[in-house]
């Protein structure tokens, strides 16, 4: 009985580590051989699916062992019943969650080429702020121009300099 409950327990204690380090037997093991691996394991091989199958042989052994009068090898069938059953569900549940993708996330290179506004004047040789528009909302951005450029002015992006800065120019109309 001890056995199957520490099996159950060592599942859940991995699910929850899956939680924390998801993807890591994809970068310890996806580059072996050569990429062989690559995708191996985000199937039936996923630390999810495995600590549902483990979970279900402990927890599914201890009760069949602490219910009825079988024994130990009944005990262990059905508690792998129970697993094949818990990881086959938790992978076409992963499946499932992993088809239902949003949209991409935006990016800063997304913000070359839109217009914005000048909310700090930029100095020619330091930096101002701006308004730019990324996926909808309204964000500011540190920027940077070779020209200084006066407060309320449209510019342009010309590139992104880190995720919270960029470059820009003035519109010329």
């Amino acid at each position: 009985m001890t056995v199957f409950l520490g099996l159950g327990i060592a599942g859940i204690a991995l699910l929850t580590l899956s939680l924390i380090f998801d993807g890591i037997l994809e970068g310890l093991f996806g580059d072996v051989l050569g990429g062989v691996l690559d995708g191996f394991f985000d199937g039936l091989l996923s630390l999810p699916v495995i600590a549902g199958f483990l979970s279900m042989l402990g927890f599914g052994g201890a009760i069949v062992l602490g219910t009825t009068g079988a024994g130990t090898p009944v005990a262990i069938a059905a508690g792998a019943g129970a697993g094949l059953v818990a990881a086959w569900l938790t992978w076409k549940l992963s499946q499932a969650l992993m088809a239902d993708q949003t949209t991409a996330t935006p990016r800063g290179e997304d913000l070359v080429g839109t217009s914005g506004s000048v909310v700090t004047p930029i100095p020619s040789d330091g930096y101002g702020e701006v308004l730019l528009r990324l996926a909808g909302q309204t964000v500011k951005f540190a920027a940077k121009s070779s020209v200084p450029i006066e407060r309320g002015a449209e510019v342009w992006v010309e590139a992104t300099l880190s995720t919270t800065s960029v470059t820009v120019r003035p519109v010329e109309r």
